[in-house]
């Protein structure tokens, strides 16, 4: 990848490579070994749906998409991983970048309704271990190098937005309520690599895409972008809520007859 190519595409400066600490050099070097790993990581996130989500039923899941990291992503999010957290991303370089991110597959599993995150929830903490005395805590001194022991490396986590339905009610999730974002995150050891899993329902899924291709793209601190993003993430909101409501009085009906 061209370096001014690079720095145009993503809204980046010189200057955000010298506050982020890293030579082009160095990003070079990585989207080189991670062009060497892709196609591996492409099979493992194969792998791991035929195992485990293929049965979209049995997983408690309306349907699923899944994609290994964009290289251009991969090299903008290390060198604002590396602005935001400077300590704790110091040492990440060619050699263990795959240690630090942890999506560089991403699973993606839809819910028609949203809280029918429960399902999917039961499911995947039953069929994968899932022991916090092995949750990572050092990206580098925690990775386990056994490619074959699969299992969720962090506290799952349901990010909702202020005012939401109070629908998560599992003791082993973790609420994170300071922003607009909703999503179910999962972090998973697989093959060897680390898989990203977010659980959504489709109108949240539909918000998010926008965002993420007009906001997230290197224009987080246009306002009026952001407003826009905020107004259309009310109404996906509005009408999770309101798909929620036709269940239940099409239940009610039913129950009635």
């Amino acid at each position: 990848m061209d370096k001014q190519d690079f720095l145009k595409t993503y809204n980046l400066t010189e200057a955000d490579l010298l506050k982020a600490d890293i030579s082009w050099d160095e990003l070079a070097l990585i989207e080189k070994e991670y062009l060497e790993i892709e196609q591996e990581l492409h099979d493992a996130g194969k792998d791991f749906i035929d195992e485990f989500l293929y049965d979209i039923e049995k997983a408690g899941i309306h349907s699923y998409r899944y994609r290994t990291k964009e290289p251009g992503h991969l090299l903008e999010k290390i060198v604002r991983k590396r602005k935001e957290n400077p300590e704790k991303f110091a040492k990440l370089d060619h050699t263990n970048y795959y240690k630090f991110v942890t999506d560089l597959i991403g699973i993606r599993v839809f819910f028609l309704y949203r809280e029918d995150w429960i399902h999917f929830h039961r499911y995947i903490t039953s069929r994968l271990e899932n022991d916090p005395s092995k949750y990572i805590k050092n990206r580098l001194e925690d990775f386990d190098e056994d490619p074959n022991h699969n299992y969720i490396t962090e506290t799952p986590k349901a990010y909702k937005r202020a005012g939401d339905s109070k629908i998560y009610n599992a003791d082993e999730i973790e609420i994170v309520t300071d922003g607009i974002y909703r999503s179910l995150h999962y972090n998973v050891k697989y093959h060897g690599y680390y898989i990203e899993i977010q659980g959504r329902t489709l109108f949240e899924e539909g918000w998010g895409e926008i965002d993420h291709d007009i906001v997230y793209k290197g224009f987080e601190d246009d306002e009026m972008l952001r407003d826009y993003s905020k107004l259309l993430n009310r109404l996906a909101g509005l009408a999770d809520e309101m798909s929620s409501y036709f269940r239940r009085m099409k239940q009610q009906k039913l129950d009635d007859k």
